[in-house]
């Protein structure tokens, strides 16, 4: 997953692809082993790592948002928000 987190391709079918697994099978395992759907699994990684990423770097909000896949930047902070209960921009402060 890290090696195409910066990709906003990557999803589902292309994890699955990776896994050389089926999409029912990458998500009965996820969703087995985290409780989340591959999409949301997915979701969850990404913003883990932007989180990181605000905590150890310099990095703006805008970068760390594109570093991690998220193309648009409105989406991302209502995730992350979501995810942690915190904007994004507030972490830092």
């Amino acid at each position: 997953m890290e090696v195409h987190l910066q990709d906003e391709n990557f999803d589902v079918p292309a994890l699955c692809k990776a896994l050389n697994m089926s999409r029912t099978q990458v998500h009965r395992k996820l969703t087995a082993l985290t409780g989340r759907s591959a999409t949301g699994y997915i979701r969850f990684v990404r913003l883990h790592k932007a989180r990181q990423l605000l905590l150890a770097t310099d990095k703006t909000v805008s970068e760390v948002a594109f570093e991690v896949g998220f193309r648009h930047l409105q989406h991302f902070s209502s995730s992350f928000a979501r995810e942690f209960g915190q904007a994004p921009s507030s972490l830092r402060k």
